[in-house]
């Protein structure tokens, strides 16, 4: 009978700096099941429930926030790996650790710090999920004593990196940031370039399934969306066009209409307006259920035609995720997009939020360490040169929740205006 440790060898589970086998009373754990547990007792994994996900953690009881979502995601992808042949842990573990690195104000506040960055490599908030786990979450250290965060094992790191590559030169996501290539090279040994591995590929799924579906029913509960509208062509056009812009650029309308069309015969489907009852929300629930059952049913069903029914496993495999099923993600994921990120309330919001961001920025950079955290000052004293300083500066502030964001600000910068 195949095991997970003829699944997964010595080189996925080595850590960067061998620890001793514990000796403890209680059963002993398998290297990957103390990783996730690492994570879950992590600092940074905490900090995600006051963290945007799309709508701020403040604006309902009801809503998402970065902690909620990413254990939606665990789920998800504990159920699509395990009938793959995955190690479960795995891909829960990835999955919990895939928004560590997310700073306050979600994608806006990322995409602030990115440009604030520029000059000491720029922000990226899965280079950021490596760093945390590598570096910035206090766990083990090594043999000078440097923190070298949770210790994690290779495969899982590997599974944890969307992006397994550095910063390009012409822009666009990335894995890792410059001073971090030490540890990223160790993680991604004997893979090749730019391949990410199957658990990998399947929290990037699971990702795409939880943000599409869980966005789409907050967006209804919260009053943002009216599916009844999406049978309005001049609705639909407009939801196409930001489909398009944000995520599959080349579609076209008459795919995304047959897209929605599936959508709709999928049997928890209500054509009638939520009106916030239990009877609705029930409902709205069950299709959120069915989505996901739907959607990880398709990559499933492909994944095997594809390869067989045997247990798959880092590099043995791609998932395979049809084009219609792609194009159903885009349009929930656009129709969220568009009533809900796009709407002006939103848009005057998110400028508020990137002001803020620059202004703490400035303070903090300007204040030479010593406003920093006391677990960051070190690091900005022992820093070479300005591009360093600075992004210890980056650190600090992607470290912040929203509300936290909001009272250094309130404290550093009104005070000092």
């Amino acid at each position: 009978m195949t095991t997970w440790d003829d699944l997964y060898d010595d080189a996925d589970r080595a850590r960067l700096v061998d620890e001793p086998v514990k000796r403890v009373a209680a059963p002993v754990r398998t290297p990957f099941e103390r990783d996730r547990a690492r994570v879950v007792h992590s600092a940074s994994l905490r900090r995600l429930a006051a963290k945007t996900q799309v709508l701020g953690p403040q604006a309902d009881d009801f809503v998402r926030n970065r902690l909620t979502h990413s254990l939606e995601v665990a789920q998800v992808a504990r159920d699509i790996a395990y009938p793959l042949g995955c190690h479960p842990d795995l891909a829960e573990t990835a999955a919990l650790a895939h928004d560590l690195g997310h700073p306050p104000f979600g994608h806006n506040g990322e995409e602030a710090l990115d440009r604030l960055a520029q000059d000491c490599g720029g922000f990226e908030g899965n280079a950021q999920t490596l760093r945390i786990l590598t570096r910035l979450e206090a766990k083990s250290v090594d043999a000078e004593g440097r923190s070298i965060g949770l210790n994690l094992t290779r495969a899982t790191l590997d599974a944890c990196t969307k992006y397994p590559w550095p910063r390009p030169e012409a822009g666009g996501k990335f894995g890792a940031y410059a001073d971090d290539l030490p540890v990223f090279t160790w993680m991604r040994t004997g893979a090749a370039v730019r391949r990410r591995c199957l658990e990998a590929q399947v929290m990037d799924f699971a990702d795409d399934v939880a943000y599409s579906v869980h966005d789409f029913e907050d967006g209804i509960v919260g009053g943002h969306i009216d599916a009844a509208v999406l049978d309005a062509p001049d609705e639909l056009s407009g939801v196409w066009e930001t489909v398009r812009d944000w995520y599959l650029p080349d579609v076209e309308d008459d795919r995304l209409d047959a897209a929605l069309k599936r959508l709709r015969t999928v049997r928890t489907w209500s054509p009638t307006e939520y009106d916030g009852s239990r009877r609705a929300l029930s409902g709205l629930k069950n299709l959120t259920s069915d989505l996901i059952g739907v959607f990880c049913g398709s990559v499933h069903t492909a994944t095997r035609n594809r390869y067989g029914e045997g247990p798959l496993v880092r590099y043995d495999a791609d998932l395979v995720v049809p084009a219609e099923t792609a194009e159903e993600i885009a349009v929930l994921k656009g129709i969220a997009a568009h009533y809900v990120m796009r709407s002006p309330a939103r848009v005057a919001l998110m400028e508020r939020q990137r002001a803020l961001v620059e202004e703490l920025f400035a303070v903090l950079v300007s204040s030479e360490g010593t406003l920093l955290d006391a677990t960051l000052r070190p690091d900005y004293d022992e820093a070479d040169d300005d591009a360093a300083r600075r992004r210890v500066v980056v650190d600090q502030i992607a470290s912040l929740t929203d509300g936290s964001a909001v009272a250094w600000h309130e404290r550093l910068c009104r005070s000092s205006g």
